[in-house]
This record gives C-alpha cells, structure tokens and sequence, in this order.
C-alpha cells in the first residue's frame, strides 16, 4: 500500500508535470479541428482541477487540524 506521503508526492508530480506539458500540448492539438481542442482542453482542465483537489484532500488528511481539548501528557 502507497504511504500518504508517497501519494501526496505523486500528485504533486503529476501537476508539475500537468503545467510543464500544457504549451506541448497546445502544439499537438494546433492539427486537430477546433472541436476536439476544446474537448482535449477541457479534460486536461478537468484532470488539473481533479488532481489539485487530491492534493488538498491529502494534505489535509495528513495534516487534521489539532484538537487542543483532548488530554495531553505532563512531561
């Protein structure tokens, strides 16, 4: 099983990857006709909106919020 800072780290990947790719990507869809560059475009939109909500979904799993009102241990 993936630890949740390998997954997090992943994701990061793939955004980082995502944004360096995006001028590429507009060359590659420069052949295609003006419906299937909108089509493409809005997945790889869809695919950067869905990955940065993981990664916030992720983060925040493995940061929660600390609950000072729990009992602490005297040290």
């Amino acid at each position: 099983m993936i630890s949740l800072d390998e997954k997090i780290v992943r994701t990061q990947r793939l955004l980082q990857r995502l944004a360096e790719d995006e001028p590429y990507l507009r060359m590659r869809l420069a052949a295609l006709g003006s419906e299937r560059q909108q089509s493409a475009t809005a997945f790889a939109e869809q695919m950067k909106v869905s990955a940065q909500a993981e990664l916030e979904r992720l983060m925040a799993a493995r940061d929660p919020e600390y609950d000072w009102s729990l009992p602490q241990p005297a040290d």
